[in-house]
C-alpha cells in the first residue's frame, strides 16, 4: 500500500443472541423523541418490532412512525421520511431491517435539516452535510450489504431514472 492514512469507522456493534439488549445501554445516550424506520412488514411477523417498541417504551422514548421502506428506497419516501423527522422532532433514527432501512435511515438523517433540495445537494452534486444531522442506530435483521458500517446511501429516483449512492 502506497502512502499514509488514518481511518476512524466510530461503529458500535452488538452480536449474538442478546444483542438487542445493547439497545437499551444506547438509548439513554439520546433525546426522547425516536423515529423508528423499518421496511413491509416482516419485522412485525418474526416479532422483533414489538420487542424494539418494548425496549424503547421501556426507556421512555416517543415513537415516530415511518414503515413502508421499500428496497431501493425512492426520492419520494426520503422526502416522507424528512418530514416526519422535523414534525415529529426526532433525535434518533432507528432503523429496523435490511440494507434498504439502513440507507433510507441514513438518507434522512443527513437530508431532514437540510435547506434545500437533498436528492440535488447530497446525490447529484455529491456535497458534504453542513445543516443539523440526526444519529442512526440499526437494528440489522438480515446480513448482506453493510450499510450499517459506512455512512454511504442509495436512493432511487424513477422520474430521472437513477439510481445513487
Amino acid at each position: 500500500m502506497l502512502g499514509d492514512f488514518s481511518y476512524s469507522n466510530p461503529t458500535k456493534l452488538y452480536f449474538g443472541e442478546r444483542s438487542l439488549e445493547g439497545l437499551r445501554k444506547e438509548l439513554p445516550a439520546y433525546g426522547k423523541n425516536v423515529l423508528l424506520v423499518y421496511g413491509g412488514g416482516s419485522i412485525r411477523k418474526n416479532g422483533i418490532y414489538d420487542r424494539v417498541v418494548e425496549i424503547l417504551k421501556a426507556c421512555g422514548k416517543e415513537i415516530v412512525e415511518d414503515g413502508g421502506v421499500m428496497p431501493n428506497p425512492t426520492v419520494e419516501k426520503l422526502y416522507e421520511g424528512c418530514r416526519r423527522a422535523r414534525e415529529g422532532k426526532v433525535e434518533l433514527i432507528l432503523a429496523v431491517g435490511g440494507g434498504s432501512v439502513c440507507d433510507y435511515a441514513k438518507a434522512v438523517s443527513v437530508s431532514a435539516y437540510c435547506e434545500e433540495d437533498p436528492w440535488e445537494k447530497y446525490y447529484l452534486r455529491m456535497e458534504d452535510a453542513d445543516n443539523k444531522i440526526i444519529p442512526v442506530g440499526c437494528v440489522l435483521t438480515m446480513v448482506g450489504t453493510g450499510s450499517e458500517m459506512n455512512g454511504g446511501s442509495v436512493i432511487t429516483h424513477h422520474g430521472q431514472k437513477r439510481k445513487i449512492g
